[in-house]
């Protein structure tokens, strides 16, 4: 039960990065693109870890600082493209 949750877990999480790639391919903005392809790699990303955390829980320090990194870096990533777009491209 527990691997197949696993690996449901990690396959939902690589579904989420092709997702996340194939609008790069359109015609919209770069902001768009760039906010859907975050987006989605974060949850792709943390649905793997949360899908390994599952199949090798005595590893769940690491895999849990790796979740955090990942919900906090991908955050501020998105604050600053979001803050480097409103400027205009000035310098501060």
């Amino acid at each position: 039960m527990i691997d197949t949750l696993s690996y449901t877990l990690i396959s939902i999480g690589l579904v989420f990065w092709f997702w996340g790639t194939w609008p790069l391919l359109g015609d919209r903005s770069v902001l768009f693109k760039l906010h859907g392809l975050s987006v989605s790699d974060t949850l792709g990303s943390m649905s793997i870890v949360v899908g390994l955390l599952l199949k090798i829980p005595r590893e769940w320090p690491l895999l849990v600082l790796a979740l955090i990194s990942l919900a906090i870096w991908n955050t501020v990533l998105g604050y600053v493209l979001a803050y480097c777009s409103t400027r205009g491209g000035e310098d501060v």
